[in-house]
């Protein structure tokens, strides 16, 4: 299969350069704005390069048209910034191509429905990367999940990420552009725990700031205590001392789910089951971007009774654990 590859300077591109290759595949053109891109030399270093999309878009064209379409890109991935996701699939989707898309799909969740459309006009296909679905310990969840009865789960999430000074300076930290926190850094998480434990009855939002967030949110069978950090000081005591910068902590009934290992290798898998006919679209992408965007839209209520324990740590003035 041919790839091409928007946004090849960015942070999360090289994943997928190893997800093509490593389904022995090929990428034979990338895009991006800034010609930082010597990581392509690791993995496809004949591919051609171009920092103007539309001469991007001029040769993707090109080789659809040329030598009887031998050449032409089957899919586009793309790993451009979040509020440029759906243009760039609609570049995809209108060069022939499908297109294997970052996670957010879009920001606001009615550019889903425009998109449905483009993907009838044109028969191509629009997939998301929600690797965390295909994490071992989440497919174990999954199986837990669907053959015990319907008690509900109690649920608590804490991802904290460091991040330097520039990312309030980047498109990262403007959340008309990036979606916010939660958006940015909380999706992957969001959508596995809708795909696992069903819909929103009801949420409830306690801390909203630039750097962080937390509520509680009320699923059809579950109970989940959230927070989200980019800040530093949110790493717990023990991380920062053994040098760590990331702190993934997610317990199911008390009992500790183990997300830190492979969590880095799940592109490739998702590829593959993509390349096997697999993959998930728009309506499997819709639930987790409505659930965000309704909370970067929602009043901070007080956080008396069910709280994240990091919140009740603020209250009473100890730091978190």
């Amino acid at each position: 299969m041919n790839f091409a590859l928007i946004g090849a300077a960015g942070y999360i591109a090289p994943r997928h350069m190893k997800a093509i290759r490593g389904t022995k595949n090929r990428l034979i053109a990338a895009f991006d704005p800034h010609d930082s891109v010597g990581i392509i030399d690791s993995f496809f270093p004949n591919a051609s390069f171009f920092t103007e999309i539309e001469r991007f878009d001029r040769h993707l064209n090109k080789t659809r048209r040329s030598n009887c379409g031998v050449d032409a890109v089957d899919y586009v991935a793309v790993c451009s910034p979040n509020y440029l996701h759906d243009a760039h699939c609609r570049l995809a989707l209108r060069t022939g191509a499908d297109a294997i898309c970052e996670k957010p799909l879009v920001i606001n969740p009615w550019n889903l429905d425009q998109l449905r459309e483009l993907e009838e006009e044109t028969g191509h296909r629009i997939l998301n990367v929600l690797q965390l679905r295909l994490h071992p310990a989440v497919k174990a969840l999954k199986e837990v999940a669907e053959s015990e009865s319907t008690d509900r789960k109690d649920i608590c999430l804490t991802y904290v990420t460091r991040r330097g000074k520039w990312y309030h300076h980047s498109w990262k930290g403007d959340a008309s552009k990036s979606g916010g926190v939660a958006m940015n850094i909380g999706v992957h998480f969001f959508d596995f725990l809708l795909w696992l434990y069903g819909g929103v009855n009801r949420s409830s939002l306690h801390l909203a700031e630039a750097s962080r967030m937390s509520g509680v949110l009320e699923l059809e069978n579950a109970r989940v205590r959230w927070f989200l950090s980019v800040d530093e000081a949110d790493l717990p005591d023990h991380v920062r001392r053994e040098g760590g910068h990331a702190y993934r902590s997610l317990t199911v009934d008390d009992q500790e789910l183990d997300l830190s290992a492979g969590f880095t290798d799940l592109h490739t898998e998702v590829y593959r089951d993509i390349l096997a006919g697999g993959g998930y679209g728009l309506d499997a992408a819709q639930p987790a971007i409505e659930l965000i965007y309704q909370l970067r839209h929602s009043s901070v209520v007080s956080s008396l009774g069910v709280a994240h324990p990091y919140l009740t740590g603020r209250r009473t003035g100890k730091r978190a654990a």
